[in-house]
């Protein structure tokens, strides 16, 4: 493809990568350019006449590729020039591919779901003049060293028949996976990619326990054994077939336990009696006018006419 500037001193390099800037290569020493001429403007002149080449090889009905795009764009795109044939000493464009980063939503082999963000082949193109001539292959060899990619880590957007054979002649990418958008991706896609992590749910609090919740169930399901004597199940009484003859001696019963020495009723109220009293109840006797509460009692049971002499 030829133009009717200097594509050889635009491009000093065979394969030149153009970023979304689009601008300039650095140039050779010696090499000069009018001060008027503007380099950006040819770059532009360029990717635009490539674009349209690859759409009409493509049966597309507009473009996919021009240097409006590639502005607005992060993508990539790699141009290899010609410099043997040199029309007019101005050289000639061969083809181009452009490259980008996308964040995808893909299917495995088991068909789940998963969000990549994979490198694509966005627009490839060679013209017709020179293929099969390994041109394509030579561009394409590049563009995987440079991003440091495998060829079965791409993503192609809308391939056509012949780059689906030129992957398949030059990388043996033949079984793909079937997607349900217009990208498609070969076996091996998923071999180097990490799987995403998941996201577990927050830990909840321990005091925030819903009513009848999970936990206050298995609590509920462990019996609490009660203390003694509560603790023994009532026995039913099962009449023996032969009653063992009876026994007067109290302590050959095992169901009873040691029992405690008797006290008699006159032991425990002397015992009673030789108590020293309470300090407290002291005091409160001490202030007390009208003396202590056996004198009240005695003083109360006197007939009227008795009190009445004091």
């Amino acid at each position: 493809m030829e133009f009717p500037f200097d594509v050889d001193a635009l491009f000093p390099e065979r394969i030149t990568v153009l970023d979304q800037h689009l601008r300039p290569p650095a140039r050779r020493p010696g090499t000069t350019t009018p001060a008027r001429v503007d380099l950006q403007q040819q770059i532009m002149t360029i990717i635009d006449e490539l674009g349209k080449a690859s759409a009409k090889a493509q049966n597309l009905s507009a473009p996919i590729t021009s240097a409006s795009r590639m502005q607005s764009n992060r993508h990539v795109v790699y141009i290899l020039k010609d410099s043997s044939g040199r029309p007019a000493g101005k050289g000639a464009i061969i083809g181009f591919i452009k490259v980008g980063y996308k964040k995808l939503f893909v299917l495995d082999d088991r068909e789940a779901h998963n969000e990549v963000e994979p490198l694509c082949i966005l627009d490839f193109y060679i013209h017709e003049s020179v293929q099969r001539h390994g041109h394509g292959r030579e561009l394409f060899q590049y563009m995987l060293q440079k991003e440091r990619v495998e060829p079965h880590q791409l993503a192609i957007d809308r391939p056509s028949q012949k780059l689906l054979k030129f992957l398949n002649k030059h990388y043996n990418l033949e079984t793909t996976v079937p997607q349900v958008n217009n990208f498609v991706i070969f076996e091996g896609f998923f071999a180097h990619q990490h799987p995403p992590a998941r996201k577990l749910p927050p830990k909840r609090a321990e005091g925030d326990i819903k009513p009848y919740s999970s936990s206050d169930r298995e609590f509920l399901k462990v019996a609490v054994e009660p203390p003694w004597p509560l603790n023994r199940a009532p026995r039913r009484a099962t009449p023996p077939a032969h009653p063992p003859p009876r026994s007067s001696s109290l302590g050959n019963s095992p169901e009873r336990g040691p029992l405690r020495p008797f006290v008699p009723e006159q032991e425990l109220l002397r015992s009673l009696r030789l108590c020293p009293p309470h300090p407290t109840a002291r005091l409160l006797l001490a202030a007390d006018p009208g003396g202590s509460p056996a004198q009240r009692r005695r003083t109360s049971s006197l007939p009227r006419s008795e009190e009445s002499r004091y």
